[in-house]
């Protein structure tokens, strides 16, 4: 058993590999749309649901796998979900049709929900209370750095290679983490004796689908569409069900326990208001890179590195304030630069040029890497053995709603900003529609009819609509300070028994 525990980072580092496949593969896909869209001949609609299908089945399985992982045993669930990851990938690198893909995409979702919550749920099984800030740090990177690698490897793949490479890159990574899971991650679960939660999977999964399409249907259609509208409400009234039923049943899906715990409810708000500015960010950034200052997919990827670099010395910063002064005020701070540095990023002008962005965007990523581990780790601190499958389950599920509705809400806040700020007199009804679709069609507008006037036109409206987008997760921000500051208690990780203790646990069935 003592083997077992001294090879747990071993264990970790092979599943932050196979983390970083699941990462790529969010990002990586975009690059490779517009030759789906000539190679398969998709439409709109399809080129949509290449997107959509990964997404929603990664929300509606979130619960279900971290139960499943729970019950049948966490290694086994996440050799399948390696398993099904991996061969998802190879039916997507060789489809012929749409519908192949879409199938393929949404297999890749459900290995996601199985590798994404229950790779963290070990965290809890076998890191001490003092090391596992370090283990989510270690973990949330690999999350994050697949965001920027995905433009990266994407567009160099994409340059020498046919377009099925930007997913059997997915291959080697998978086949690594497999190996080492295999041999190295010791059995654990919860209580065998636990009863299957049938109504709560299905309406967690569905309120879930719901939330998420309705959300996806926003971003693409406005908040005045009735169908997008519709579906938020539906699953959000499912939700509701799901949490009532939740209290009534005697086999719940999430322990209701789990909320009675102000460490894991706070924690959790706490790290989805994060997830909320830091994907409003990574919507706005790439656009700005692209059509404002004109560099292609894989140069925006390479100019979002500061941010991962942030991210990396926040997150190890991170943990030596929660050993020293607490969750409470590692959380605080990590809002508070957040905030400033969103702050500066709001008066980005027209001729601010990289450095001024390279400088913000790094103070973002030092922000959240010093906040979020922090906010998962006060989650975290919650779970037993027993709960930490489908506890991590509702930790990611709200994050990735939360990631969801800032794209979506901050989109419209961008959008708006945009299109009020356009001088377009004297266009074309026609050209007026596509100028107003987004920064990248007015440029391309632009360029085609060679108008200078109307590309400095598009840039600088775009840049409004950012600077309003920026202070609103600046807002965001104040919130997650304020937040912090009125709930949370202090919590310090001074652990210094670690061994006995973790060997004892990752023992526990």
């Amino acid at each position: 058993m003592n083997g077992q525990y001294n090879r747990r980072w071993w264990v970790l580092g092979a599943l932050a590999i196979g983390i970083l496949a699941v990462g790529l593969d969010m990002t990586i896909l975009n690059l490779a749309l517009p030759i789906l869209a000539t190679d398969m001949q998709a439409t709109n609609g399809e080129l949509q649901w290449f997107a959509d299908a990964y997404n929603l089945v990664f929300a509606a399985a979130l619960l279900p796998a971290g139960l499943l992982g729970d019950r049948l045993g966490r290694k086994r669930m996440l050799i399948v979900g390696l398993i099904l990851f991996g061969a998802a990938s190879l039916i997507c690198a060789y489809s012929i049709s749409p519908w192949e893909l879409i199938t393929g995409r949404a297999l890749l979702g459900l290995g996601a929900a199985l590798l994404v919550p229950l790779s963290m749920s070990i965290i809890p099984v076998m890191f001490s209370e003092k090391e596992r800030p370090k283990a989510i740090g270690v973990w949330m990177m690999a999350n994050a750095f697949g965001i920027p690698l995905g433009p990266i490897v994407g567009g160099w793949l994409l340059d020498n290679y046919w377009w099925g490479s930007v997913f059997l890159i997915n291959i080697p990574l998978i086949v690594v983490a497999l190996f080492a899971v295999s041999i190295l991650l010791p059995e654990s679960r919860g209580s065998e004796s636990q009863r299957i939660d049938l109504i709560g999977i299905l309406t967690s999964s569905l309120g879930l689908v719901g939330v998420t399409y309705g959300v996806i249907e926003v971003g693409e259609r406005g908040w005045g569409d009735t169908t997008a509208m519709t579906t938020i409400i539906a699953g959000l009234l499912l939700l509701v069900v799901f949490i009532l039923w939740e209290r009534r049943t005697s086999h719940p899906l999430i322990d209701p326990a789990l909320f009675r715990s102000r460490s894991f409810t706070w924690g959790t708000i706490l790290a989805t208001v994060i997830s909320f500015a830091m994907f409003g960010v990574l919507f706005v950034m790439p656009q700005y890179f692209q059509a404002v200052e004109g560099v292609n997919a894989l140069s925006a990827g390479m100019r979002l590195l500061p941010l991962v670099g942030g991210l990396l010395i926040g997150s190890q910063i991170s943990d030596l304030l929660q050993s020293r002064f607490g969750t409470k005020i590692t959380i605080s701070l990590g809002f508070l630069v957040l905030g400033i540095a969103l702050s500066v990023g709001a008066n980005t002008g027209m001729n601010s040029g990289y450095g001024f962005a390279s400088v913000w965007i790094t103070l973002v990523g030092l922000g959240i890497g010093f906040a979020l581990p922090a906010a998962m780790d006060e989650a975290m601190s919650a779970l037993s053995v027993e709960t930490s499958g489908v506890g991590s389950a509702l930790l990611m599920a709200l994050r990735q709603v939360g990631g969801t509705m800032g794209v979506a809400i901050l989109g419209t806040i961008l959008s708006t900003g945009y299109r009020n700020k356009l001088d377009l007199q004297g266009l074309p009804a026609e050209t007026v529609d596509s100028v107003r679709r987004n920064v990248s069609a007015g440029v391309a507008v632009a360029r085609q009819i060679n108008s200078t006037t109307l590309i400095d036109s598009v840039r600088s409206s775009f840049v409004h609509g950012m600077g309003i987008t920026l202070w609103a997760c600046g807002g965001v921000a104040v919130l997650g300070v304020l937040i912090t500051l009125s709930f949370l208690q202090t919590r310090v990780n001074r652990n210094e028994n670690t061994e006995l203790d973790q060997t004892t646990t990752i023992g526990s069935k």
